[in-house]
């Protein structure tokens, strides 16, 4: 069935763990990470028109051109639809751009999904995941399988928890795990993903995740060994480059949290606090010196139980 609009949640992705196995002949990195999505995310809206394709956004940081992911996939799905048409995608952009949260890569994974559901396109979960993996790595991972519409219309996923290996394109699906107290601060740089993989070197690597045992903590909704078992390699380069993520990792945990990691390339940091109020107080901390600091937890609205509001500390 077509519509003429559609809107669709769009949620980050902090990864729990991050290893660098090794280098591809392609010249990636062979991965294997557990990336989890949380409940602070960007909304996007699909407008069908008649030809070509427009994209504007609430934010001045991204491109609304083919460089942009969003526009990326718009371009995929609607070449593989073959229909004379087009489409208007508005980006309310509230996850910091340059983060290591997957901003773009959800924005096109929702993009897929909406388009796919604006026009009844029909496209199979296996159909829209080859296009996700041609446009960037971590878009396979956003992209989920159960999107459903709630009773304002919108598009929602269940949220997603994934161990990705590959590039990160080969997905094996967690159980659903609520980690309810996430604190996030991204600090007020960026970092280039590509530059962060450029120069790792997995020789100065002193400590890389044990998965197994963070997998095992997983499935026995473990939250203290999560935490525990949490690691990121790419923490070797990043906080070289960037000192201002260790102290703001080393800060959190002074702070009451279990554990504390760079997510993805970085620069954001995210810190498991124990309890709600241990995670306030942290919140209104970092506040004091960050402009960009999110309370947030899984991401569950799609599952139909709901969840409490984000608080954020986006202006």
């Amino acid at each position: 069935m077509m519509r003429n609009k559609i809107i669709i949640e769009a949620p980050a992705k902090i990864n729990l763990t991050l290893d660098v196995i090794g280098k591809r002949d392609d010249g990636y990195h062979e991965l294997e990470t557990v990336m989890h999505q949380i409940d602070l995310f960007d909304r996007i809206t699909l407008e069908a028109r008649e030809q070509g394709i427009k994209l504007a956004a609430s934010s001045t940081g991204i491109p609304l051109d083919e460089d942009n992911l969003a526009y990326k996939a718009a371009l995929a799905i609607l070449k593989k639809y073959g229909q004379e048409t087009g489409v208007s995608i508005f980006i309310e952009k509230n996850i910091p751009i340059g983060a290591g949260l997957a901003g773009g890569s959800t924005d096109a994974a929702a993009v897929l999904a909406g388009i796919n559901y604006l026009y009844g396109a029909r496209f199979s979960y296996q159909d829209l995941l080859v296009m996700a993996a041609a446009i960037g790595s971590d878009v396979a991972f956003c992209l989920s399988e159960h999107y459903s519409e709630n009773y304002s219309g919108i598009l929602m996923s269940p949220g997603a928890t994934a161990i990705a290996r590959g590039r990160g394109e080969i997905l094996e699906p967690l159980p659903a795990q609520t980690i309810p107290f996430i604190l996030m601060v991204k600090p007020g740089f960026q970092l280039s993903t590509a530059q962060v993989y450029g120069e790792f070197d997995l020789g100065a690597v002193n400590h890389s995740p044990d998965t197994g045992s963070f997998l095992q903590a997983w499935y026995n909704n473990d939250i203290i060994n999560i935490a525990a078992h949490m690691g990121n390699v790419l923490e070797s380069v990043s906080i070289m480059k960037k000192p201002e993520i260790g102290i703001i990792k080393a800060r959190m945990k002074e702070q009451g949290a279990i554990n504390a990691l760079m997510s993805g390339s970085g620069p954001s940091v995210f810190g498991i606090f124990p309890n709600e109020a241990a995670a306030r107080q942290a919140f209104t901390e970092f506040k004091q010196d960050y402009r960009e600091v999110y309370l947030v937890s899984s991401y569950r609205r799609g599952d139909r139980n709901g969840r409490k509001k984000t608080v954020t500390g986006k202006p």
